[in-house]
This record gives C-alpha cells, sequence and structure tokens, in this order.
C-alpha cells in the first residue's frame, strides 16, 4: 500500500483527482452517518413517522454507506483502482436520472417530499461532476508497478 502513495505513481494529477473524489465520499459519508445516528431528524422530511420511518432512514444510511466503498478505493489511487472510480461514477449517475424519475412521480402538493429529493438529486448532480473530472484527470495515467 506504501507504494500507492509513493511519489513515482503519484504526479499532481492523481492527487487533484483524489481532492475531486474526497467531495462526493466526504457528502456520501456525512449523510449516511447522519441517516444512521439521527434518523428522528429526518423522518418528517420524507413525511414518515414514528418507529417504522425512523428504521426507514437509519436503513437508508446503512445502504449509503455500503454504497461507498468504491468510493474509497478510488480515493485510495484513483489509477490503480480506475475500475472502482468508473463504479462510483456509474453509481452517482444512476442516483440522479432515478432522483429525477422518482421526483418526477411526486404530486407537487408534497413540497417537503420534493424539496429532499431535489436535494439529493443536487448533491449526486455535482458527485457526477466532480467524478467526471477526476476521471478526464487520470484518463492517460497507468499504473505499473516497477517492483518486480
Amino acid at each position: 500500500m506504501r507504494l500507492w502513495f509513493a511519489r513515482h505513481y503519484n504526479p499532481w494529477q492523481v492527487w487533484v483527482a483524489r481532492l475531486l473524489i474526497a467531495v462526493p465520499l466526504f457528502w456520501n459519508l456525512q449523510a449516511a452517518l447522519q441517516f444512521m445516528l439521527r434518523p428522528q431528524v429526518f423522518v418528517p422530511a420524507f413525511q414518515l413517522e414514528g418507529v417504522p420511518g425512523r428504521a426507514a432512514i437509519a436503513g437508508y444510511g446503512i445502504l449509503f454507506l455500503m454504497w461507498q466503498v468504491p468510493y474509497v478505493f478510488a480515493l485510495l489511487h484513483p489509477v490503480r483502482f480506475k475500475i472502482s472510480l468508473w463504479q462510483a461514477l456509474i453509481m452517482q449517475a444512476i442516483g440522479v436520472v432515478a432522483e429525477s424519475i422518482l421526483l418526477s412521480t411526486i404530486p407537487l402538493d408534497y413540497s417537503l417530499l420534493r424539496g429532499s429529493i431535489l436535494r439529493f438529486i443536487i448533491f449526486d448532480g455535482a458527485g457526477v461532476l466532480l467524478l467526471v473530472a477526476a476521471i478526464l484527470l487520470i484518463r492517460q495515467q497507468t499504473f505499473v508497478d516497477t517492483r518486480d
């Protein structure tokens, strides 16, 4: 693992890509932990209530946490784990598209719920842009282990 951070394998593009990956990873982890640790705060925004509402929100948090695995590998080394960066981008894009479709099915008189979904679309959309920028930065980079 120390090799992944060696100067030879980390031109400036890799460090900038890491920064770009870190932003959506941080947003997603922050949301995951907030949903898991304080679900009662978010229950009203999704027009849920009681124990089932808290369990649903905490469950979303658990899912958010699980979904961060490719982001972590991409952050460790975006060139070495380029496939993880692509996986993260695809997941983020699926989120934007699916959330947009979901939003289109919610009647306008559910403004609180629509606002919650719209926030996810905005954050996931920003994440897509950051991950695309990271991929563009490292697209010409290769990781060749020269220890042999």
